[in-house]
């Protein structure tokens, strides 16, 4: 166990930095908070390059990080609060070097998330996404940054099962076109087909969008079709984390 004494310490003052997105972008790195999400990553072979734990994590965790022969090092409460934007933090945090990850396209299920901004929204996805057996989740311009604290929370370690990446939506679009895999987008008009009338296929992509705007036009006309989920009460819509799941599992091979 090593152990750190002082906020100024310069390894304490580089992490601090990776609350903001530009530094993780910079560095490769991201930090995760919560026993949870440190024992995913653990058990997935995550490259960890740094365990704190403070005074609670010590006690809870002491046992576990010796009988995983882990390193770890030793700080304040104080120093810790520093490092995790968590209101009440469980005592542990690691800090990962973040992942070259490659996908084939041209094959699996796979649901796009265009200008998805509600970091609690696109980490449920993710995790429903994982739940559902897909192949993967692709985020869109506009969608916020999948190592964001909260979005870390949400997904609650799903990233390390299945693989989340950034790209083009249109670029994605043509990609799925060329491959013959149908892409349906979300949309509430007169054109947009009742989602059960679509019989699932092996191979589909799935478009949902921004909380409040939707799928973005040029995006629905690049699709095979658009979907909508119809509404049986007096809400107007639905959140985009649960049409997300509701769709996923209707793509569910019967």
């Amino acid at each position: 166990m090593n152990e750190i004494t002082s906020k100024s310490n310069g390894l304490i003052k580089e992490l601090k930095k990776l609350q903001q997105k530009k530094y993780r972008d910079q560095s490769q790195r991201y930090v995760i908070e919560g026993f949870h999400l440190v024992e995913e990553a653990v058990h997935t072979n995550q490259d960890l390059e740094h365990i704190f734990v403070n005074s609670r994590g010590l006690h809870e965790w002491q046992n576990w990080l010796h009988s995983q022969q882990l390193d770890y090092t030793f700080v304040s409460d104080a120093i810790f609060d520093t490092l995790t934007d968590a209101v009440t933090p469980q005592g542990i945090l690691a800090v990962l070097h973040m992942k070259e990850i490659v996908v084939d396209l041209t094959q699996g299920k796979w649901l796009c998330l265009d200008q998805v901004q509600d970091p609690g929204n696109v980490g449920t996805m993710i995790r429903t996404a994982d739940a559902a057996g897909f192949s993967g989740v692709i985020l869109g311009k506009g969608t916020v940054d999948l190592f964001h604290p909260k979005v870390l929370r949400s997904m609650q370690g799903s990233h390390f099962h299945l693989p989340v990446i950034q790209q083009d939506l249109m670029e994605v679009c043509a990609q799925f076109e060329q491959a013959n895999i149908p892409v349906y987008g979300t949309e509430l008009n007169e054109q947009a087909v009742d989602y059960r009338q679509v019989v699932p296929t092996t191979h589909v992509a799935l478009i949902l969008g921004n909380e409040g705007q939707g799928v973005r036009l040029e995006l629905l006309q690049r699709t095979t079709k658009n979907l909508y989920i119809p509404l049986f009460g007096k809400a107007e819509s639905l959140n985009v984390g649960v049409a997300a799941g509701v769709l996923m599992y209707h793509f569910l091979e019967k």
